[in-house]
């Protein structure tokens, strides 16, 4: 089942109302003060599904947001600046995951040494929670981990994370070492 993710949740993310004629702005709190309540199921609970189309919506562009959901889990795509980003959510157990991954360069590349070595260099000083890899022939960047524990700021985080990570650094490494 494909379908669009709904924007009316953006400004409820982005802003909370103190009154009907007064915006307080959500500069300086964090990720969990901003995500509402109705996204949590309860104490221990985070409602996943929404949690990220309410993080892809306040990202994406152009309404290029699409799911698809089947038995193997969600899986969101997304355009964010000049590149697809992609969300997978396996379930909601302890033991299913959260995966967000862009692709920024096609292999073969010229230079894969050079190149190699340039990103296990931002692997360490430039990628935050997220990393470069490769699957499939495509250099990426990846956040991925387990949904046990998983809070709504993490999730906004790596989705933002690997979006922003991709878009900065897609155009410069396909100039520097594009196809060979």
């Amino acid at each position: 089942m494909l379908y669009k993710i709904v924007n009316s949740y953006r400004e409820t993310f982005m802003t909370t109302q103190k009154s009907s004629s007064e915006t307080v702005s959500t500069e300086g709190l964090s990720t969990e003060e901003m995500v509402p309540t109705e996204f949590i199921q309860d104490k221990t609970t985070v409602n996943y599904v929404e949690t990220i189309e309410t993080v892809i919506s306040s990202l994406e562009q152009d309404d290029s947001a699409m799911v698809s959901h089947n038995d193997e889990g969600y899986l969101w795509k997304f355009k964010y600046g000049s590149v697809e980003v992609f969300v997978q959510l396996t379930g909601s157990t302890d033991e299913d995951t959260f995966t967000v991954w862009s692709s920024v360069l096609n292999l073969p590349a010229e230079k894969e040494a050079e190149l190699m070595r340039r990103l296990l260099e931002m692997n360490w000083s430039d990628t935050f929670e997220s990393r470069f890899g490769i699957v499939d022939d495509q250099v990426v960047v990846l956040s991925s981990r387990t949904v046990a524990e998983l809070s709504p700021g993490e999730i906004s985080r790596a989705i933002t994370i690997v979006a922003t990570i991709a878009d900065d650094n897609d155009e410069a490494l396909q100039e520097e070492f594009g196809a060979a």
